[in-house]
């Protein structure tokens, strides 16, 4: 008899204290918090029902109330029309609804149902898992063969703890999904992955998941292994390439450079004017006649040919005529010498002295006056 007293005591205050729930959520789906009872048949004028939350640092208010036959729903801020019942509490049914849910709305809630003394208490402890954000990948390191290559992958929000895992995508038939040999994952940093000493076969399309509870999120990244040849040669190119440029642009301006100095010559050279020499002076010479002025008539002759060749090499432009004076013979006798006067012959013939006369020879001056013949 004593011990189903006790069972009936202990059921009686077990079903007053309650029950403990707890549910997991996704945030921004919808979520309802279970909360039964019974007191709301014999006397519903008296029945009050009550969601108060708790959240993670222990803060404590109202969600939402139900007291003499009116509902209050719009009593916090964060959760204004998104709370509400979820189905007829006056017929024992206060479970609670929200919709959608955030994370926010984690915490512990208590459902108290209350009616003509006799009262009920539920517990339900929310918690709301938040998907991981769009991971970032990226590259660190040199893309060429026998170098090292880090992939890192990381999401800025979620639910912890979140893993990563990394694999290749099959692009064509033959190719393996599963990361090189030599590869390497970081325990502190999962999501990290050493590939080492890359080969042409490391290239491909690599895919990094991150996923907790709430569900996961990937990105995608290419790798594009080059030889070390072929970056030689691209450089050698590029360099050949310049060195060509350059090259030309060299010739061209020293081309140009020339034409302007030879340009600049042709402009500053001074005009020069070439001034006729004096026109020679011409004078008569009289012939000898005779045997006795042979070394004078020999000497004059000579240097009149040599002084004539002279002039006429300089001077070929100009020639001045000169015209037969009078009495022009008797002037050149006048200013010989003594010694070419004593050389003259002392007779001369008249036809030869005539002609002497009327047609004198043209002879070009020299340094000096006049030569003695």
């Amino acid at each position: 008899m004593t011990l189903l007293l006790l069972l009936w005591l202990g059921s009686y205050y077990a079903g007053a204290l309650g029950t403990h729930t707890e549910i997991k959520r996704v945030a921004e789906e919808k979520v309802t918090l279970p909360c039964h009872h019974q007191l709301g048949l014999p006397e519903k004028d008296t029945l009050d029902i009550e969601w108060l939350l708790t959240d993670n640092e222990g803060n404590q208010k109202v969600v939402i109330t139900y007291s003499s036959h009116h509902v209050y729903n719009n009593l916090t801020e964060e959760q204004k029309g998104r709370v509400a019942f979820a189905s007829n509490f006056l017929a024992g049914d206060a479970s609670l609804q929200i919709e959608p849910l955030k994370p926010s709305d984690e915490g512990r809630y208590t459902c108290k149902v209350k009616n003509s003394g006799h009262y009920v208490w539920n517990y339900v402890i929310l918690k709301v898992l938040v998907r991981p954000s769009k991971p970032k990948c990226e590259l660190e390191g040199e893309l060429t063969e026998g170098s090292d290559l880090t992939l890192q992958c990381e999401s800025s929000s979620g639910t912890k703890p979140i893993e990563y895992h990394w694999q290749r995508i099959q692009e064509k038939e033959g190719e393996e999904e599963h990361l090189p040999p030599k590869s390497k994952i970081d325990h502190n940093h999962p999501g990290r992955v050493l590939l080492q000493n890359l080969t042409m076969s490391s290239s491909g399309l690599y895919q990094c998941t991150a996923g907790n509870e709430a569900g996961k999120e990937s990105c995608v990244v290419r790798v594009t292994v080059q030889y070390v040849q072929s970056i030689g040669m691209i450089a050698g190119a590029v360099t050949g390439m310049v060195a060509g440029v350059l090259l030309i642009f060299l010739l061209v301006w020293l081309l140009v450079r020339r034409k302007d100095k030879k340009r600049y010559e042709e402009e500053d050279r001074p005009n020069e004017i070439r001034e006729d020499a004096e026109a020679p002076k011409a004078r008569l010479v009289k012939p000898g006649s005779s045997s006795s002025g042979s070394q004078s008539s020999h000497s004059g002759s000579s240097s009149t040919r040599s002084t004539a060749n002279s002039a006429s090499r300089s001077q070929r432009t100009l020639s001045t005529e000169a015209a037969p004076q009078p009495g022009l013979a008797t002037r050149v006798h006048s200013l010989m010498g003594p010694e070419a006067r004593r050389s003259e012959p002392k007779k001369v013939h008249h036809a030869t002295l005539n002609k002497a006369e009327t047609t004198p020879s043209m002879i070009p001056s020299q340094s000096q006056p006049f030569q003695t013949v």
